[in-house]
């Protein structure tokens, strides 16, 4: 269209722009919620938004138990996973990240949470639809089992302490009742596509 010899190119609908944005900057700031901006926070679910990447050097907990948990996926409304609950945590090298669209473009962009020192948490439990570590229980290990139509009650595992090393977690529900994260950092990266999962998500 031509108005007083101008031409118009091309139109941006901000709204369509913004709304994206907004919305990846909320999952975003959830996330630095949950960990605090001094690397404290008590009693905070990170949950409902997606896929989390969870990797770590070594945890040491104390008080472990795992069962199966129906959840909500950024697929699904509900799908099979496993929960795994710990009363007290130690862990070394911990680094959250989220992968989210860049809105306007085929880029992504990736936020990072990392621990620099030691991670602290007690009460976490957590919603994990892949876990790739190696795993050491220690005394006092056991599994139950019952006859009930409950998905949730149907097992449980047991154990006094675990130790999880060179863990790669895919996670979609967080929770502790504290976290202390020493020397906590956050940033944010652009790349070319997600990470993507054994299952293709």
């Amino acid at each position: 269209m031509t108005t007083n010899n101008e031409v118009t190119v091309g139109r941006t609908i901000k709204r369509k722009l913004v709304l994206p944005l907004l919305a990846g900057f909320l999952a975003f700031g959830v996330l630095i919620a949950a960990f605090g901006f001094n690397g404290t926070a008590f009693a905070v679910p990170l949950g409902g938004l997606g896929d989390f990447y969870v990797e770590f050097d070594e945890l040491q907990g104390d008080g472990f138990k795992l069962l199966p948990q129906m959840g909500e996926t950024g697929e699904s409304d509900s799908e099979p996973l496993v929960r795994n609950e710990i009363d007290e945590v130690t862990i070394q090298g911990l680094h959250i990240y989220k992968d989210l669209p860049l809105p306007g473009t085929d880029k992504w962009v990736r936020f990072h949470v990392e621990s620099g020192g030691e991670a602290e948490i007690s009460g976490l439990i957590q919603d994990a639809k892949l876990i790739d570590a190696d795993l050491n229980f220690g005394d006092g290990l056991s599994i139950e089992q019952q006859n009930t139509e409950d998905f949730n009650e149907n097992w449980q595992q047991h154990a006094d302490s675990i130790e999880i090393t060179d863990a790669s977690i895919v996670t979609d529900y967080l929770f502790q009742e504290f976290v202390n994260l020493e020397d906590a950092k956050i940033s944010t990266e652009i790349i070319d596509e997600p990470e993507m999962t054994d299952d293709g998500h």
